[in-house]
């Protein structure tokens, strides 16, 4: 799993009819990458969320066949150190 922040939402006027309706977000890891995750669960801007990628996170979906790479899992709602 990856842990970053949400810095943006990804706007698509076009897109192919596999991808399913949901957000497409754009979120910065805690290495300073940027990855563009598809979000099932309605996370804000600003939000730290948990994101999975590759062959689990397309295998979320069960009816379709989604081109998605990475794939928000989870919100982060604090941390104990």
């Amino acid at each position: 799993m990856i842990r970053g922040r949400v810095t943006g939402r990804v706007w698509s006027s076009k897109a192919i009819e596999t991808l399913p309706g949901g957000a497409l977000l754009e979120v910065t890891t805690e290495g300073g990458a940027s990855l563009v995750a598809f979000d099932p669960l309605g996370c804000a801007q600003g939000e730290a969320v948990l994101v999975t990628q590759g062959s689990v996170a397309a295998a979320y979906f069960t009816k379709i066949k989604a081109p998605v790479d990475a794939l928000i899992i989870g919100s982060i709602d604090e941390t104990q150190e």
